[in-house]
Protein backbone atom coordinates (compact mmCIF):
# COMPACT_ATOMS: atom_id res chain seq x y z
CA UNK A 1 0.00 0.00 0.00
CA UNK A 2 1.27 3.38 -0.94
CA UNK A 3 0.62 6.39 1.05
CA UNK A 4 1.06 10.26 0.13
CA UNK A 5 1.07 12.22 3.04
CA UNK A 6 -1.74 15.51 2.68
CA UNK A 7 -0.32 19.22 3.10
CA UNK A 8 2.86 19.86 5.08
CA UNK A 9 2.77 16.18 7.02
CA UNK A 10 5.94 13.89 6.91
CA UNK A 11 6.07 9.98 6.44
CA UNK A 12 8.74 8.87 8.86
CA UNK A 13 10.59 5.48 9.34
CA UNK A 14 12.51 5.48 12.67
CA UNK A 15 15.92 4.83 12.94
CA UNK A 16 17.10 1.73 15.20
CA UNK A 17 17.89 2.45 18.84
CA UNK A 18 20.58 1.41 20.64
CA UNK A 19 21.50 -1.92 21.81
CA UNK A 20 24.12 -1.82 23.86
CA UNK A 21 25.34 0.72 26.51
CA UNK A 22 28.16 2.51 26.19
CA UNK A 23 29.85 0.16 28.68
CA UNK A 24 28.76 -2.79 26.46
CA UNK A 25 25.68 -4.06 28.45
CA UNK A 26 22.68 -5.17 26.53
CA UNK A 27 19.78 -2.79 26.53
CA UNK A 28 16.43 -5.42 26.76
CA UNK A 29 13.44 -4.17 24.33
CA UNK A 30 11.52 -3.13 27.31
CA UNK A 31 14.29 -0.34 28.43
CA UNK A 32 14.85 0.96 24.98
CA UNK A 33 13.62 4.21 24.57
CA UNK A 34 12.15 5.39 21.38
CA UNK A 35 14.41 6.91 19.11
CA UNK A 36 13.96 10.42 18.14
CA UNK A 37 15.84 9.96 15.09
CA UNK A 38 14.34 8.82 11.80
CA UNK A 39 14.11 8.73 8.00
CA UNK A 40 12.00 10.59 5.71
CA UNK A 41 9.71 8.22 3.52
CA UNK A 42 7.56 10.41 2.04
CA UNK A 43 6.32 14.20 2.16
CA UNK A 44 3.06 15.86 1.20
CA UNK A 45 2.92 19.05 -1.01
CA UNK A 46 3.07 21.17 1.06
CA UNK A 47 0.82 23.81 3.05
CA UNK A 48 -0.84 26.66 1.69
CA UNK A 49 -0.57 30.53 2.43
CA UNK A 50 -3.34 32.99 2.66
CA UNK A 51 -3.20 33.65 -0.87
CA UNK A 52 -3.66 29.83 -1.93
CA UNK A 53 0.02 29.36 -3.07
CA UNK A 54 2.55 26.18 -1.92
CA UNK A 55 4.86 26.55 0.86
CA UNK A 56 7.94 24.54 -0.06
CA UNK A 57 8.53 21.57 2.32
CA UNK A 58 12.17 21.71 3.83
CA UNK A 59 12.45 18.20 3.63
CA UNK A 60 12.58 15.65 1.00
CA UNK A 61 12.29 11.56 1.34
CA UNK A 62 15.63 10.23 2.43
CA UNK A 63 16.34 12.70 4.86
CA UNK A 64 17.70 11.47 8.04
CA UNK A 65 15.59 14.24 10.41
CA UNK A 66 15.79 14.97 14.62
CA UNK A 67 12.41 14.88 15.97
CA UNK A 68 10.37 15.56 19.04
CA UNK A 69 10.24 12.21 21.60
CA UNK A 70 6.53 12.86 21.55
CA UNK A 71 5.89 13.87 17.97
CA UNK A 72 3.67 12.40 15.14
CA UNK A 73 1.14 9.58 15.53
CA UNK A 74 2.79 6.17 14.75
CA UNK A 75 0.78 4.30 12.13
CA UNK A 76 1.24 0.98 10.80
CA UNK A 77 1.74 0.70 6.73
CA UNK A 78 2.69 -3.11 5.60
CA UNK A 79 3.29 -4.35 8.47
CA UNK A 80 6.01 -1.81 9.08
CA UNK A 81 5.72 1.10 12.03
CA UNK A 82 6.18 4.42 10.79
CA UNK A 83 5.16 8.16 12.41
CA UNK A 84 2.70 10.56 10.43
CA UNK A 85 4.07 14.27 11.43
CA UNK A 86 3.67 17.77 10.39
CA UNK A 87 6.80 19.13 9.06
CA UNK A 88 6.89 22.12 11.98
CA UNK A 89 7.38 18.45 14.54
CA UNK A 90 10.68 18.18 12.70
CA UNK A 91 13.71 19.91 14.30
CA UNK A 92 16.27 19.57 12.17
CA UNK A 93 18.11 17.51 9.42
CA UNK A 94 20.94 15.50 9.96
CA UNK A 95 23.59 15.63 7.61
Amino acid sequence: MALTPLHDRVLVKRTEGEEKTSGGLLIPDSAKEKPAEGQVVAVGAGARDEDGDRIAMDVKVGDKILFGKWSGTEVTIDGEEMLMMKESDIMGIIE
